[in-house]
């Protein structure tokens, strides 16, 4: 029982295995005793094992699988179902065992046999649940099928699908209510009004136009202009916020230089702790605006759309998101989402080179002499490889909206100099507020110091520090501070567009 036990298992089955062996001891017998009747057993019981083994390889049925998640995207720590149905498209017979085959962090891949007891149709339906722990795009699948021979002799192992990418974004953190979001009419929209004058039925009232109801005529405007005055409408606009969001590799290295992605099972995220604290927060301040109807810009340090290199994002090149659509996409974008750019310095003696003795990503992906960024989609050097962080371009984009309502940049460890190029950017923002992620013996007193001077609201944070907690600091000061924060939100919302 042993000796079977040592034999492969992916050409023939035990029964084979033991016809085989009969086979043999049958020819040996027939040699030995020279009966003919002996050697025509042992010539059918080889034959048959290898023909069998023949027809599973060439008439191999085919299936067609269509595979389901739902939800379709689901959230870290958060459960999926998935349905499998599976229909053959050939005719043979035979049972057929199926394994779906999945990441390591999943578990043991379910199996399953076909045709199902309660199959209906020709298509057999399973159905299994999934979980995971961290964000990222997964390959579920594909259905490997295990294929016999009618007499279950011979055995044939192979792939029937190429499998479905699962989503699992980043799950949000619900935050406390705070003077960020400033102040707002009904439905989280704020009312801007045309300031021609300091009276209050100037500023509600215009000039009568043919075509106006008369039951919007202000008689008392009209009596103190001499003409028929018709009071004017609210203008009503969504409040926007903008979001920048720092994926540079330099800012968000460990204390030694090193990030995990490829070490992480099977994640190939290039990423770290302080890179995945910046991705919660991102995503919870996100939605925590987006409740508050809030529209929202999200871009990335050089003032490019911030998912322009994530695998997951549905559509790379938006910059502006808004309603429950909008926010999951930003989720969708986020849940691949990694460090790009040049490599720190003191992480360049870790890389490992490929056989052409260039260095390569931990993701696994050659990186371009000379520059040091990839692209980790295509390979191919990012767009901003030559641009500069928080340069020109970023305040561009940020000056064509100008007050329009809150600035929140999401930071990795910056030096001076990267803190003064990017401290005029809060006169762009109705209020500024910046949280800097960095591990402790990495965070400066001087870019923070640098920050302060030129308005930004800054909190520095560790991978460790409660994301709550940071958003609560920036209505340290009391009622004055949040009112403050109001007021500026609803004159930025009274610039005209």
């Amino acid at each position: 029982m042993a000796l079977m036990d040592r034999l492969p298992k992916h050409l023939f089955t035990t029964r084979g295995w033991g016809l085989l062996a009969a086979g043999a001891i049958s020819l040996g017998s027939a040699y030995v005793m020279g009966r003919r009747d002996l050697l025509t057993l042992a010539v059918l019981l080889l034959l048959l094992p290898l023909v069998a083994l023949a027809g599973v390889r060439v008439l191999k049925p085919k299936f067609q699988v269509y595979r389901e998640f739902n939800p379709s995207t689901v959230e870290t720590s958060s459960t999926t179902t998935v349905r499998l149905a599976v229909a053959r498209t050939s005719y043979s017979t035979g049972h057929v065992i199926m394994e779906e085959q999945l990441p390591p962090r999943f578990g043991q891949p379910p199996a399953f046999r076909f045709p199902a007891r309660s199959a209906s149709g020709g298509t057999s339906r399973y159905e299994y649940h999934l979980r995971s722990g961290k964000r990222g795009q997964f390959r579920i699948g594909p259905v490997t099928a295990e294929f016999s021979d009618p007499f279950g002799l011979s055995l044939r192992r192979h792939s029937i699908d190429d499998g479905d990418l699962l989503t699992v974004t980043p799950a949000a953190v619900e935050l406390p209510v705070t003077g960020l979001a400033g102040a707002r009419g009904n439905d989280g929209v704020t009312a801007t009004r045309i300031r021609a004058n300091p009276s209050d039925d100037d500023i509600m009232t215009r000039e009568y136009r043919h075509g106006d109801p008369m039951r919007r005529v202000h008689w008392a405007a009209t009596a103190r202009h001499g003409q028929l005055m018709v009071r004017q409408e609210e203008s009503v606009t969504t409040p926007e916020a903008t979001l920048i969001l720092d994926q540079r590799f330099s800012a968000f290295a460990t204390g030694n230089g090193s990030v995990f992605g490829s070490h992480d099972e099977d994640s190939d995220l290039v990423t770290s702790p302080p890179f995945e604290w910046m991705v919660t927060a991102a995503v919870s301040i996100a939605a925590h605006l987006s409740e508050r109807n809030y529209s929202l810009r999200v871009l990335d340090a050089f003032g490019g759309p911030a998912f322009l290199r994530s695998r997951s994002a549905p559509d790379p090149d938006a910059e502006e998101f808004s309603g429950a659509g909008g926010l999951q996409a930003i989720a969708e974008g986020l849940a691949a989402i990694e460090l790009s750019g040049p490599r720190h310095a003191r992480a360049e003696h870790h890389r490992p080179e490929n056989s052409a003795g260039r260095p390569r990503s931990e993701a696994g992906h050659t990186e371009h002499p000379g520059t040091g960024h990839r692209d980790v989609r295509t390979g191919q050097a990012p767009a901003d490889a030559a641009d500069s962080v928080f340069d020109d371009r970023l305040m561009d984009k940020l000056a064509a909206h100008r007050l329009r309502g809150p600035l929140l940049a999401l930071l990795g460890a910056m030096t001076p100099a990267e803190a003064r190029t990017l401290a005029p950017a809060a006169a762009y923002g109705a209020n500024a507020f910046a949280l800097v992620v960095s591990d402790s013996s990495r965070s400066s007193e001087d870019v923070l110091e640098i920050l302060r001077q030129a308005g930004w609201r800054v909190a520095a944070v560790t991978a460790k520090t409660q994301l709550a907690s940071a958003w609560s600091s920036f209505d340290e000061g009391g009622i004055v501070a949040a009112a403050g924060a109001a007021m500026d939100v609803r004159r930025g919302a009274a610039v005209p567009r």
